[in-house]
């Protein structure tokens, strides 16, 4: 079970952030409080479009339009060395993603990797983000009931969540030393189940 952004994909923050903070003239610590405070939590559940988040932006940086910002944001989330570990990955395991996202942004960035992939839960689909718990119970219905599992998510109150509902957890750290420690755990299961995995 695999997070997207500090995982596969680089995080929006701070790239994305500081861009448009750049363009319009104002500190990044005050824009993305006022995201955080005004947008953040309704946009990852569905509550805001993206066409509403666009709109934001565009009111606080006026120079920057919808077309603009997409760019600007598909540059932030270039994939990152865990995506290439898919294809093998996908050999000796279900890979499932469980993200806090909008699925016009990530649908993009794992068109290459869909046939990889077992399921996809983008919150703003399901009406839910992590930590909540009913989305960990959600993706739990997703999995056959006594498979063993490996939560990878870089933010640490998520992984807290995970382990909540009996999954093992790492975290992903920048510099991508988590991936050696998946491989291990995925020989480590292989070989108590040789026959698991997809």
């Amino acid at each position: 079970m695999l997070d997207i952004g500090g995982v596969l994909a680089a995080n929006l923050s701070p790239r994305f952030w500081n861009e448009i903070a750049r363009l319009a003239d104002t500190p990044v610590e005050l824009l993305y409080a006022k995201y955080k405070e005004e947008l953040s939590r309704g946009l990852w559940v569905g509550h805001f479009s993206e066409l509403e988040f666009w709109n934001w932006i565009h009111a606080q940086s006026p120079s920057v339009s919808a077309a603009k910002g997409q760019a600007i944001l598909m540059e932030s989330l270039a994939p990152l060395p865990g995506m290439l570990q898919l294809p093998e990955w996908s050999k000796h395991a279900d890979i499932h993603i469980l993200s806090n996202h909008l699925a016009a942004w990530i649908d993009p960035v794992l068109e290459p990797v869909r046939p990889f992939l077992t399921s996809v839960t983008i919150s703003s689909q399901i009406g839910m983000s992590k930590p909540q718990l009913e989305l960990y119970e959600y993706a739990c219905a997703l999995l056959p009931p006594t498979a063993p599992v490996l939560f990878i998510d870089d933010q640490e109150r998520n992984l807290r969540q995970g382990a909540a509902v009996g999954w093992h957890t790492l975290q992903a750290d920048p510099d991508g030393r988590w991936i050696d420690e998946a491989n291990r755990w995925l020989r480590r299961m292989n070989a108590l189940q040789p026959h698991s995995g997809g």
